[in-house]
């Protein structure tokens, strides 16, 4: 197994698609992401398939839509029995590894049968209530508390580097889960590094749907990309520490984030809704099998990373796995991205290349309702004539042809996700 190649997946928290300089920011804060990116395969269209954060990182660990786990909204726990990438890695030879944030559990320190089988562990369940910026503790594989210095997205990076110097025999499969950009929630602020925040916004330039709607993006955009220029900082300090230790070549490495954030200009918080800003991520991999390949262009759903990873590691991609390997995978015109939305709402939406069309249930809670049987059309958008989704078109009586073909296609789609066939109403 020593030619087997490493695995680190690089998770960020909250982190909206058009934050990178890949995608046009124009302040390009993150030359890391940017050159790995280019140098491997970059994912443009890169979407979650649940804007919150345990349904997501649910996903990402199975292979499997939150409802099929039943994992459909924050506070409940992964099943024990449930196999995760760790598992599918440890059975490949891999030694396994969590660092960071894991929100699958049902307390704090995580006991062992909630760890989802990593071997190693320096965790915390919920990590933005028993850490702050610059005061860092999670716990260890014992359940005890572990106070790590710096500032916080620097102590993760510095324990991933910590792990990764270790020598071992087998080839590693590591887990490093960030709570950056995510607010802090008791004092709902972005606390980037000190002085970060306020040199970028000297020179903030909002995305149009945040100029356009507003919410709290003049108070929090600036410190939520000063967060996120020190989480691409971090990750070249971890591709220097690979570099120094002759591993870069044989790590592969994804970049990605659980969903995105709006910042309370489609409902009162940052997500859990239908939109670009909640759903688009950036994504990218690097390393064996991807070097050199340029973007992957097709639409691509966070349920189809597990199966890519294990794929890229030369391990059995488990048949029960939703998503699909996007290595090998061909580009067409007609492929869709299928989104549960849990606690604001219950609903589901479609995003295709055009597209984006969302049905709702507004007679059923958000946290208590894992679906529904009867859906109403709530959101449709032209996403090629209204990128940044300022005109609904759902109650445009000329787009009920589109909305027909969207509805049909939604219905299978759930279907295929495991769930019952709904009615879906139209409006």
């Amino acid at each position: 197994m020593k030619s087997s190649p490493n695995v680190i997946v690089f998770f960020t928290d909250q982190q909206r698609w058009d934050t990178v300089g890949l995608h046009g920011h124009p302040l390009k804060l993150t030359p890391n992401f940017d050159r790995l990116a280019q140098a491997g395969m970059f994912v443009p269209n890169s979407f979650t398939c649940q804007p919150v954060c345990a349904p997501a990182r649910s996903a990402l660990q199975t292979g499997l839509y939150p409802t099929t786990t039943g994992c459909y909204r924050n506070d409940i726990p992964l099943p024990k029995e449930q196999k995760t990438l760790a598992h599918r890695f440890a059975e490949g030879g891999y030694e396994t590894s969590y660092i960071g944030k894991w929100h699958l559990a049902s307390q704090e320190p995580v006991p062992a049968d909630q760890r989802g089988g990593y071997q190693h562990w320096l965790a915390s369940n919920i990590l933005e209530f028993t850490s702050y910026a610059y005061d860092t503790t999670m716990f260890d594989a014992a359940g005890q508390p572990v106070k790590l210095p710096g500032y916080r997205v620097d102590a993760l990076a510095d324990a991933a580097i910590r792990y990764i110097s270790r020598p071992r025999e087998n080839p590693y499969f590591l887990f490093l889960s960030f709570i950056e950009p995510h607010h802090q929630n008791e004092f709902d602020n972005y606390p980037a590094p000190v002085g970060y925040e306020d040199r970028i916004r000297k020179q903030m330039q909002l995305p149009m749907d945040l100029a356009a709607l507003g919410g709290s993006s003049d108070q929090h955009y600036p410190g939520y990309m000063g967060m996120i220029q020190r989480l691409d900082e971090a990750l070249g300090r971890l591709v220097d520490a690979l570099i120094s230790l002759n591993q870069l070549d044989n790590t592969i490495i994804l970049f990605t984030s659980d969903h995105g954030c709006h910042f309370k200009t489609r409902n009162s918080e940052y997500k859990r809704s239908c939109h670009e800003a909640s759903i688009r991520v950036p994504t990218f991999f690097h390393g064996p099998g991807f070097m050199g390949r340029g973007p992957h262009e097709g639409l691509v759903s966070l349920i189809d990373l597990p199966p890519t990873l294990l794929a890229a590691a030369g391990l059995p991609v488990p048949p029960e796995m939703q998503g699909q390997s996007i290595l090998g995978r061909k580009v067409s015109d007609d492929e869709a991205v299928f989104i549960q939305i849990s606690e604001h709402h219950v609903g589901r939406a479609l995003r295709t290349r055009r597209w984006k069309y969302e049905v709702g249930a507004p007679e059923l809670s958000g946290w208590d309702d894992k679906n529904a049987s009867r859906y109403v059309e709530t959101h449709l958008y032209d996403l090629e004539n209204d990128p940044y989704e300022l005109d609904n078109l759902c109650r445009h009586g000329e787009y009920a042809d589109v909305r027909e073909i969207l509805r049909r296609d939604l219905s299978r789609r759930i279907v295929e996700a495991g769930e019952p066939r709904p009615e879906i109403v139209p409006i």
